[in-house]
């Protein structure tokens, strides 16, 4: 099954075109790794997909159903099941926020019952290694135990989609392998499908599928990873 099909997708900022066009299919449970140079378009791929960006022209479909066409957006961010895991350690986070509310807020907006909240938090806290911490807020928390907030977050909803804008850029070596193998053991656990942005493309070698180089906004490169 194609969890992401883009068609021709181009976007175009202050009157310049910034991506695309660009094709390409992502099947549940691939980990796609995209790279490329500062400004190459990466994230901008992201926030289109998210829904957070207007494409200018080109199609997007999640699961088989019509996201945007052209300038269109038809489904609304929200909708479109998707968790983002943004740059910056702990970026996008509620500053005042515990662990666990942040985890009861998302969980709540998505329509899961309270008790199986306590469960489902309980649940990804663990997964992330933040067990003992539910009450801290993103500030009393170290880089690394943020940025896994951060991807306890962006799955907490069950998520068939992660996008990852350099999730580990901002981190010393230590932490960057810490989270790369809780990054692996998500990925075993739940199996989202994976689309990841990074400048370095041996950041999660031997765990993604597939590496994509994007310049100048245009996809120029496919390999194996």
């Amino acid at each position: 099954m194609k969890v992401v099909e883009l068609e021709g997708l181009c976007v175009e900022l202050g009157g310049r075109r910034v991506l695309g066009p660009i094709d390409l299919a992502l099947e549940d449970g691939s980990w796609t790794l995209v790279v490329g140079p500062s400004g190459s378009g990466k994230t901008t791929l992201l926030r289109a997909i998210a829904g957070l960006v207007r494409p200018s022209s080109g199609r997007i479909l999640l699961l088989g159903e019509p996201a945007s066409e052209g300038a269109r957006l038809l489904l609304p961010p929200e909708r479109r099941g998707i968790g983002f895991v943004f740059q910056g350690t702990g970026a996008g986070l509620w500053p005042h926020f515990s662990a666990r509310a942040t985890l009861e807020f998302v969980l709540a907006r998505c329509g899961t019952k309270r008790a199986e909240r306590a469960r489902r938090i309980a649940e990804m806290l663990g997964l992330v290694g933040l067990r003992g911490l539910e009450d801290r807020r993103p500030g009393e928390l170290s880089g690394g135990e943020a940025q896994r907030l951060a991807l306890a977050r962006a799955l907490a909803a069950r998520a068939r989609l992660l996008l990852l804008d350099e999730p580990l850029g901002s981190l010393d070596p230590p932490l960057r392998r810490m989270l790369r193998q809780s990054l692996a053991e998500l990925h075993r656990r739940l199996w989202p499908t994976i689309l990841h942005v990074t400048h370095d493309p041996h950041e999660v070698e031997g765990f993604a599928d597939r590496t994509i180089v994007i310049e100048a906004g245009r996809l120029c490169v496919e390999a194996g990873t």
